[in-house]
């Protein structure tokens, strides 16, 4: 049975308006730092606006990914685009990876060169306000997210929240540049940059890997398990081979209901339907559910092989 409940209007329009301002957002943080770049060709800049590139690429990418997202299920994807999001965080992920590999093609040279940045006062004070811009923009991203279970917006919003650290802790390494005169500071914090960002490029790539493969949410398993038996003891029926898919915003859950051999067709078929309707009003998240209806007697000669493994409750 589907009992997913679509984002209404208003929730669709919050979140498309919050990835087209992520976009604006990126070009005019981009040019910011791109200006301090060029007035002083500073190596750890260089590393902020590095990420800022990848960040309208991956955006530009995510606010297609968000719409398509939004669209029903139809003949051609039964299960509808949703899953789109995982492969949209990948490809973020992927492209925070190459924007470390390229800080650190321009730091190490600066490292054995020696070469003094210029203009540090002006080029801190633009990436200091383009910091505290991502910072705000990095939350608003986070918890809308969260509230829509949109991996697209969340994975957004950690990117620029990250950006925003970065941003902050090149204006502390250039800082210590100014107050000691050691310029060395200037390519050790792009390198330091470039490293964390390759590790929340990892983490992406392995979140959108973990979607792609329908690796199990544990905390996503143990809500629906948990809910399951709470609903199957009540109405005194068992169920076994759970099976559920992380859609991105939903999931997709299956399962096989234990129901006495006897029991007319119509009453069986309320129950399985009363389990699902009730399943997906007690979730906080949009729910798919399928049930396949087995008779208690003789499941255990129709399925002998799990009779070695997990009980029929939750198995």
């Amino acid at each position: 049975m589907d009992t997913h409940s679509h984002l209404d209007q208003t929730e669709r329009q919050r979140a498309t308006f919050a990835m087209n301002l992520s976009l604006l957002v990126g070009f005019a943080l981009l040019a910011l730092k791109m200006s301090a770049w060029w007035l002083t060709a500073s190596p750890a800049i260089f590393s902020d606006a590095a990420e800022s590139v990848i960040h309208v690429v991956a955006v530009g990418f995510a606010v297609y990914s968000l719409r398509l997202s939004f669209r029903p299920p139809d003949r051609r994807f039964p299960f509808g685009y949703e899953k789109i999001a995982f492969f949209s965080a990948g490809v973020e992920g992927g492209l925070i990876c190459l924007a470390a590999l390229a800080i650190l093609a321009v730091a190490v040279p600066r490292l054995v060169s020696g070469e003094p940045a210029e203009n540090l006062d002006a080029g801190m004070g633009l990436v200091l306000a383009a910091s505290l811009l991502t910072g705000g923009l990095g939350w608003y991203l986070i918890k809308l997210g969260k509230r829509q279970r949109s991996l697209v917006l969340e994975a957004n919003g950690r990117h620029v929240a990250t950006d925003s650290l970065t941003s902050f802790g090149v204006v502390a390494g250039l800082l210590l540049v100014r107050v000691t005169g050691w310029q060395i500071l200037d390519p050790l914090v792009a390198i330091a940059v470039a490293a964390h960002i390759l590790h929340s490029g990892i983490q992406m790539l392995r979140a959108s890997l973990g979607g792609l493969m329908d690796g199990i949410d544990p905390e996503m398993d143990q809500e629906i398990r948990g809910q399951l038996d709470l609903l199957t003891t009540d109405l005194g029926v068992e169920y076994h081979a759970l099976r559920m898919r992380n859609m991105g915003r939903g999931v997709n859950v299956e399962l096989h209901l234990l129901l006495p051999y006897g029991m007319p067709l119509g009453d069986a078929h309320h129950i399985a339907t009363t389990v699902e309707e009730r399943l997906a009003k007690a979730l906080p998240y949009p729910v798919y559910v399928s049930s396949h209806l087995e008779a208690t007697e003789d499941h255990a000669t129709v399925h002998p092989e799990e009779q070695t493994q997990l009980p029929p409750r939750g198995s």
